[in-house]
């Protein structure tokens, strides 16, 4: 069972709302440069249609900047009102000039203003000092930030933290929450609060752990941000889902998390249909029908996995089908109990004849499986008119 979800702070980020009661959404990023405006205005649009809820964009100098204004203003006359964010590194300059256009800014407290550049050793002085630049340059754009409305990201990410921040805390999650800490002062200074924030690394563990240490700290501070989720350059293929889905899930179970984007070195549409699947095994959202279907074994008496594709695809082919749970089960054994907790079921009997199902009781039996689609189907539609 999922625990009850920390509480956070609501920020607007364009027409959708991320933390506070308001679902837990899905984001992405473009895959090819801002630059090419056609070719990321149809991606953006390729991500909205599948789905997606905000976009994020490369941005890194002044021509992507003018360039994502010319994006935002193509998707808006098409109708897509997607939110876009600026992703920006190295330039506090560029990241203020994002504030103008982007609808969120995400900076990385690693290099906003600490430079890599090959210092490994710190004196306290040092360290002081580029604690204190930081500082000034966030402020600043935090104010800028407050005087436009525009929501920003702090991205903490592992394997891009400040020398002098590895250099003193070492190289975990308690060097992420040193780097979080410093741009939350800053924030707290200028009294700005449309903050998320996001730790993320490839390590499952890593993540894990700087989420729980960091949303432990914000609590003991009385902070309430919102938690974006991700594990980063996390691949692609079957490995890069379940890293995504553990990482990810383990938080979400855990009440952690507010937003969340499954990285994969693929079509970024890819990426939604995983993150969608997430959020329905957590029990957080619903995008579809929910099958459940045993893996049979010996006691099994008819072709599961072709029945199993068949009312898959059928139900696919009905739509609107949502808060759905359907369960296909190849003997009694826990059939019957997987029955009751859907709200339709197939199971299996002797002889390879099949019954179905609904709310626990049995309202058809003795069906050829050659025959279980069509009359499962007619079953299914005449009890969703029936119990919208």
């Amino acid at each position: 069972m999922t625990m009850a979800r920390r509480k956070t702070r609501e920020v607007a980020v364009g027409g959708i709302a991320i933390g506070g009661s308001s679902a837990i959404s899905i984001q992405s990023m473009t895959s090819i440069p801002t630059a090419n405006i056609f070719g990321t205005v149809k991606q953006i649009c390729g991500l909205a249609e599948c789905g997606c809820e905000i976009v994020r964009l490369a941005v890194s100098n002044a021509e992507d900047v003018k360039s994502l204004a010319e994006i935002k203003s193509t998707l808006r006359r098409k109708g897509v009102a997607v939110p876009l964010v600026a992703d920006v590194h190295f330039s506090p300059l560029i990241a203020s000039d994002c504030l103008e256009v982007a609808d969120k800014v995400r900076i990385n407290a690693g290099n906003f203003s600490d430079k890599i550049l090959g210092q490994k050793a710190f004196s306290d002085g040092e360290f002081a000092t580029g604690r204190e630049k930081l500082r000034s340059k966030l402020k600043v754009f935090f104010n800028r930030a407050k005087d436009l409305k525009k929501p920003v990201r702090i991205g903490i990410n592992y394997g891009s933290l400040a020398p002098r921040i590895v250099y003193k805390f070492g190289h975990g999650e308690e060097a992420m929450w040193a780097s979080a800490e410093e741009c939350l002062l800053a924030a707290e200074e200028v009294n700005f609060e449309a903050i998320i924030l996001s730790f993320k690394a490839s390590d499952v563990q890593k993540i894990v752990r700087a989420n729980r240490l960091a949303c432990s700290h914000m609590d003991e501070r009385g902070w309430n941000f919102p938690v974006h989720l991700g594990v980063t350059e996390a691949a692609s293929g079957d490995y890069a889902r379940v890293k995504s889905a553990v990482g990810i899930g383990t938080l979400l179970q855990e009440g952690i998390g507010d937003t969340i984007r499954v990285s994969l070195t693929e079509d970024p549409t890819e990426e939604i249909a995983v993150a969608k699947n997430i959020l329905q095994a957590c029990g957080l959202r619903r995008y579809g029908v929910e099958l459940v279907a045993c893996p049979s074994c010996g006691r099994t008496t008819y072709d599961i996995q072709k029945v199993l594709g068949e009312v898959r695809d059928a139900l696919a082919r009905m739509g609107g089908a949502k808060n759905f749970k359907v369960a296909v089960m190849g003997c009694a054994i826990n059939g019957i109990g997987e029955a009751g907790d859907a709200d339709f079921a197939i199971v299996g009997g002797p002889g390879g004849m099949l019954a179905i199902y609904e709310g626990g009781k049995c309202i058809a039996t003795r069906i050829a499986p050659d025959k279980i689609c069509e009359e499962f189907l007619q079953k299914c539609a005449g009890g969703r008119r029936n119990n919208p």
